[in-house]
């Protein structure tokens, strides 16, 4: 692919040419990631440690108690890994309706009845394991040093920081943890946490056990047993991070690989399927044409997401139905380029978040991605070790007759996916955006721009984008041409134009391979709407 490298848009940023690439949505999580390229270490050493990082420095969006999933290229074969957490054993809809009262439709919000196993330590570990070169105790040493010595907090962290706070100040550990002054830390101030030191000491030390089987896990059960929650030792201890094969569609001649339901992956999947039957390249980027049938494809996508996804064996349908060709031909089919359309699931044949990525010059590529979900997770925050849990307990649902109904041990839906492009079996670039349901629609649109429009890496991040919510109704961003913006709302589309791009469209991080990764390298991207690097060497 040769890349336009003319950027048609405002950015305060610049790709990054190199041979060992890191690219996070914090620069010192991701100068933690080169710190472990230089020891000699990996893109895999070097992505746990940043993913170490990341738990300190942006804590708003990831902790201790986060889940995560992974695709990698190691030199030879694409691999996937699911580290999202169960469903305590305790937990059913009678648990929760008992609690919340029978009109309750899914677990709380926030809170620990929010909180399901935490996977993102597992996942550090297997990765470590089964690729890593560097000892495991390593890779905690950047974010453990962070932790005790504190870091000056960023604008757009700070500003997610103090966005939640009124809602959470109250729950078990928060203003311990997050409020050190009684508020939250200001731009430019120093932050420290000396409990998630101890913590990642601990994991260090255990290569993990202490999390799922020591004194993290026991003081974890303390927590949740003080506040009546469900999450026990057991629980943890029973947990075990899944490999998994990637699944995939092809679109212009690259193959785009997702991880498997229980994850939404499956949606930017779908989109592009649906989008393969129109030729978008013939139509303007940024015109009303080529993004109302982007909109118009993604819609259908996230009908049939929320309609069907969930654990695979809780699904009606498999994830090789919803993607088949002539399945994906027929929903195509229902876009009509002159009007929005409000769609309904089909009928498939039955048979707060942190990404960041690394590349090293051996070849190897990572795309990883761990999450406490909502803003700070569950709110919750054990103590003695400054575990941040997240809150995806509250993606299951209480009735009965979803595919996703909550149960002992099972996982949730989940909105956190890591991407991966190849060309002809070989890798092309490890990417993802992070956003809740803005995921998919992120992959969608930085991907149209790049394969059909053959815009760079960092133009497709900067470039505007907008976002589906429900029914009729979208965000788009203030730097959306006024025209375009007119146009969508001629044809039916609910506009709102957001000027905060922070709080709304998502943040990626790119690494696409330029060529042998030795000679050539890598470009990277980072997206300018977190404070985030891309860094190499």
């Amino acid at each position: 692919m040769k890349f336009n490298y003319d950027n048609p848009y405002p950015s305060t940023r610049l790709p990054v040419f190199a041979r060992n690439v890191v690219s996070t949505s914090h620069p010192l999580a991701a100068q933690a990631g080169l710190r472990m390229l230089y020891k000699g270490g990996n893109a895999v050493d070097a992505a746990v440690a940043a993913a170490a990082a990341m738990t300190i420095v942006e804590p708003v969006s990831n902790g201790l108690g986060s889940d995560a999933f992974c695709i990698l290229w190691d030199g030879k074969a694409l691999h996937g890994l699911n580290a999202s957490g169960r469903a305590p054993q305790a937990w059913m809809p009678s648990y929760f309706r008992s609690r919340y009262g029978a009109g309750a439709a899914t677990p709380p919000k926030r809170g620990i009845d929010s909180v399901t196993v935490p996977g993102a330590v597992s996942s550090w570990v297997a990765l470590s394991e089964r690729f890593g070169k560097l000892p495991f105790a390593d890779l905690m040493e950047p974010a453990i040093d962070i932790a005790e010595r504190g870091y000056l907090l960023p604008p757009v962290v700070r500003q997610k920081w103090a966005a939640p706070v009124d809602e959470l100040k109250s729950l078990p550990g928060f203003a311990q943890a997050f409020l050190p002054r009684g508020r939250a830390p200001s731009v430019g101030e120093l932050f420290q946490f000396p409990a998630a030191a101890r913590a990642l000491r601990a994991i260090a030390a255990s290569k993990g056990e202490a999390f799922y089987q020591g004194e993290i896990a026991q003081a974890l059960e303390r927590f949740s047993k003080q506040y009546g929650g469900g999450l026990t030792q057991a629980d943890l201890a029973a947990h075990r991070p899944e490999w998994v094969k990637p699944i995939a569609k092809n679109y212009r001649g690259y193959t785009l690989h997702e991880i498997p339901p229980n994850g939404q992956g499956i949606a930017a999947l779908m989109a592009l399927g649906i989008l393969d039957k129109f030729d978008l390249a013939s139509l303007p980027v940024d015109g009303v044409a080529s993004q109302h049938l982007q909109i118009e494809a993604m819609k259908l996508a996230f009908a049939d997401v929320y309609r069907f996804v969930a654990e695979p064996h809780s699904m009606e349908v498999t994830a090789e139905q919803m993607l088949d060709d002539a399945y994906l031909a027929s929903r195509a089919r229902l876009i009509d380029p002159g009007r929005a359309q409000n769609f309904a699931a089909g009928n498939p044949v039955k048979g707060g978040t942190i990404y960041l990525t690394a590349a090293d010059e051996s070849g190897m590529m990572v795309s990883f991605i761990q999450s406490n979900y909502m803003g700070f997770g569950s709110g919750c925050v054990e103590p003695s070790f400054g575990i941040s849990l997240q809150n995806r307990g509250h993606g299951f649902s209480l009735n009965p007759d979803s595919p996703n109904v909550v149960a002992p041990g099972k996982r949730p839906f989940h909105t956190i996916i890591p991407a991966f492009l190849t060309q002809n079996g070989q890798p092309v670039m490890s990417f993802g955006v992070m956003g809740g349901n803005m995921q998919p629609q992120g992959h969608l649109q930085t991907l149209v721009r790049m394969l059909d429009y053959r815009q760079s890496p960092q133009a497709a991040c900067d470039a505007p984008r907008w976002r589906f919510n429900a029914g009729l109704e979208l965000n788009v961003e203030a730097s959306m041409k006024s025209t375009t913006v007119q146009g969508l709302n001629d044809l039916g589309h609910r506009m709102e134009v957001i000027e905060d791009s922070y709080q709304d469209f998502g943040a990626g991080q790119f690494i696409w391979r330029a060529g042998d990764p030795g000679a050539e390298g890598y470009v990277a991207a980072s997206d300018p709407r977190r404070d985030g690097q891309a860094v190499g060497f």
